[in-house]
């Protein structure tokens, strides 16, 4: 067992714990996983530009004759993006006809995303109850 250790960063109100973020975005790269020390109540310093793997979400508002962007945003966790999407989806006007998508970008360190490393995950809709349903997209 390791020894908890307070974090600088935060003027030790958080604890610091070891993970293995980016373990995909690694083996994509072909490198190996390393461990990351993280804080489990702020971002820390390092985390802006090393996180190696980020899920976008956007939803669309079909308007007139074509689609408006409606509310988006983005996530490291693949479940936060889902639940960001199904909060914004059930947020729009009944009667809008809306759709939702989360894409998946994998990058180095320092890196940004490039269109080369999006990959749609999921799509979704709204069904006739407003529940909002995912659908897996196979890539």
């Amino acid at each position: 067992m390791t020894t908890p250790v307070r974090c600088t960063e935060c003027d030790g109100r958080g604890w610091k714990i070891v993970t293995r973020r980016g373990n995909a975005a690694a083996v994509v790269l072909g490198m190996a996983s390393s461990a990351v020390t993280e804080c489990l109540r702020c971002d820390g310093p390092e985390r802006a530009c090393s996180e190696g793997e980020v899920f976008e979400w956007e939803v669309r508002v079909s308007a007139g004759n074509g689609e408006e962007l409606g509310a988006c945003g983005s996530s490291p966790f693949q479940a936060t993006a889902m639940d960001g999407l199904r909060t914004a989806m059930r947020g729009m006007p009944v009667g809008a006809s809306v759709r939702g998508r989360i894409t998946h970008s994998v990058y180095g360190p320092g890196a940004v995303p490039d269109e080369a490393s999006r990959c749609v995950v999921f799509r979704a809709h709204l069904d006739p109850a407003g529940s909002v349903r995912f659908e897996r997209v196979a890539g």
